[in-house]
């Protein structure tokens, strides 16, 4: 016999609780620590390098932070999903993460198998700082989810574009160390901000000895038993492993055009282009269309501008259609994040942003590590494959979106 369930406990802040506010909060948490979370990945290899001169042991860092991304990321979700103090758990794991990516800088020199598990142990709680918060905003702001989806998005292009270059400035003035110090500082300074919020407690719930436990994978089959929420899962997954491969393909044409400095122009130009899409996103949201649609849609368009780049003359006849993958990922990111939002059911809300979030995030890896391996091919065919990515994707998506709906209740326990 289930006890009685206690109603839930809104933690109080004591700060203006008013939706305005409360959405301008989250947004500053997000951001520092989505900064960091850019920011390490830079910090990490320039640490390699300044103790030790080895590039390699640089990217064998930035693997063990990213690695755990999906592997931990079901995990991760399932206690954040199960866990009753909610905002006491993301502020601690934002810490953590900040407390042991210094503790990894301290032992950089003295033992790298240690330095590298002290990596691995941050990225087993990054899941929090990407798909984690985004689920909060479900009780943070209900009434305005499509404009704090917008928002959320404007977080993460945001902290792509001054992550990298805070840890590079800072690295080049001080050193790689108190790059890696500064970020960490900017996880904590976003767990303070995190503690603001009106972050409810969950309901005490007293459990009977022979209750199911919660599945740490259960959400997992719901990317199956929920044909929408599959689609845009899968379709975003092939769409990242094309754009995981834009900093490759970006040097090639860099080398093309004889000038090295173009390709951080070219990256520059496709952030800047998602930040106006998030805004606009943020500004006026998508509501005539449904959001698994718009999904398909953006992926299409993006396969566009990928294969006119082979053929353009010039560098500046290259930049807008870099410019318009950027904006195209802005109502696609937020679409994929309103699919997820209606998908989730309560036991596993958490565990499907985390999911999701790991697997874009592995998908985009693959998709560099692949574009590294072909470089031989050439900027032209790499960029087809990438187009041919985006269309691949919604192709997919649209074929799971016409499954059937499979029960899921077992699938949560």
């Amino acid at each position: 016999m289930v006890g009685r369930v206690v109603a839930p406990v809104r933690a109080e802040s004591g700060l203006d609780g008013r939706p305005g506010a409360v959405l301008g909060r989250y947004a500053t948490a997000a951001v520092l620590v989505r900064l960091a979370d850019e920011g390490a990945r830079v910090a990490l290899v320039l640490l390699a390098i300044e103790r030790t001169g080895s590039a390699a042991y640089g990217g064998l860092l930035v693997a063990a932070l990213m690695v755990p991304h999906v592997v931990a990321g079901p995990v991760v979700g399932t206690v954040a999903d199960a866990v009753r103090r909610r905002r006491l758990f993301y502020t601690l794991a934002l810490l953590g993460y900040g407390g042991v990516l210094v503790a990894a800088v301290a032992v950089a020199a003295a033992s790298r198998p240690l330095s590298v598990a002290l990596v691995g142990a941050a990225g087993c709680l990054a899941p929090v700082m990407l798909g984690g918060l985004t689920s909060l905003l479900r009780d943070l702001v209900p009434d305005r989810l499509d404009r704090a989806f917008g928002l959320d998005a404007t977080s993460y292009n945001l902290a792509g574009i001054a992550g990298p270059a805070i840890a590079a400035v800072t690295a080049g003035a001080a050193g790689a160390t108190v790059a890696t110090v500064v970020l960490a500082a900017l996880v904590a300074l976003g767990a303070l901000v995190l503690w603001t919020l009106p972050i409810p407690d969950r309901p005490a719930r007293a459990h009977h000895a022979a209750a199911p436990r919660r599945n740490p994978l259960g959400g997992v089959p719901l990317l199956w038993r929920r044909p929408r929420l599959g689609a845009v899962t899968l379709a975003s997954s092939f769409g990242q492993l094309g754009v995981g491969a834009m900093p490759v393909v970006a040097a090639l044409l860099a080398g093309r055009f004889q000038h090295t400095s173009y390709t951080g122009l070219f990256l520059a130009v496709a952030s800047v282009g998602g930040l106006v899409g998030s805004l606009w996103c943020a500004r006026y949201p998508i509501r005539a269309h449904p959001p698994e649609r718009v999904v398909l849609a953006c992926l299409l368009a993006t396969a566009v501008p990928f294969a006119l780049v082979p053929l353009v003359p010039s560098v500046w006849a290259t930049l807008p259609l870099f410019a318009l993958v950027g904006v195209l990922n802005g109502p696609l990111f937020c679409a994929v994040l309103a699919v997820r939002e209606q998908e989730a059911p309560p036991a596993a809300h958490t565990q499907v942003f985390t999911v999701g979030a790991g697997l874009k995030s592995t998908a985009a890896a693959a998709g560099a590590a692949l574009a590294g391996a072909l470089t031989g091919s050439g900027a032209g065919l790499l960029l087809l494959g990438m187009a041919a990515c985006q269309a691949l994707g919604a192709v997919a998506g649209a074929a799971v979106l016409r499954l059937p709906r499979r029960r899921d209740a077992d699938a949560l326990r």
